[in-house]
């Protein structure tokens, strides 16, 4: 009888173990998607005393835009170029509109489309958690809540953008 009760209890320490560390990979996953996207999302999001405008894309390299900026808010100046990452989905002689990240000439797109963008990589880490969640936590509802929310982020900024 001994030897039952202490495979119990073994196997009951593994089984928590096994909760905690998945739980903790799954976490530390969805942190560094927030992180990730928090970059970016907090200039769309928290515009209040940013300087936002449009920029007409003119120039585009392997993985920038640029154009001049037209300021649409109190306190903004136009310049002659900002840079508008490449990989955002912009064309050449299309206009949009922008929030540019204090200090630089760096400029972000705005409006859902840009903070859809913005959270792209929390969607891609409820993805990932939702694989850990459902294989090591044995939690496939929740799994699934978090892949469809995951993939719902990823769909909505592929079709905004």
């Amino acid at each position: 009888m001994p030897s039952a009760v202490r495979s119990s209890r073994g196997s009951s320490a593994l089984r928590f173990g096994r909760f905690a560390a998945m739980g903790a990979v799954a976490v530390l996953i969805l942190i560094a998607g927030v992180w990730a996207s928090w970059g970016t999302a907090q200039h769309v999001m928290l515009t209040k005393g940013r300087e936002r405008g449009t920029v007409e894309v003119t120039r585009c390299a392997e993985d920038a835009c640029g154009g001049p900026f037209r300021p649409l808010s109190p306190g903004a100046q136009p310049r002659e170029r900002v840079v508008l990452d490449g990989t955002v989905a912009v064309e050449k002689g299309r206009t949009y509109a922008v929030v540019l990240k204090p200090g630089g000439q760096e400029a972000v797109r705005s409006g859902p489309a840009g903070v859809l963008y913005a959270w792209v990589p929390l969607g891609g880490a409820l993805l990932l958690a939702s694989v850990v969640v459902a294989g090591g936590l044995l939690r496939t509802r929740l799994a699934w809540v978090m892949a469809l929310a995951g993939a719902g982020l990823l769909t909505a900024a592929f079709v905004a953008l």
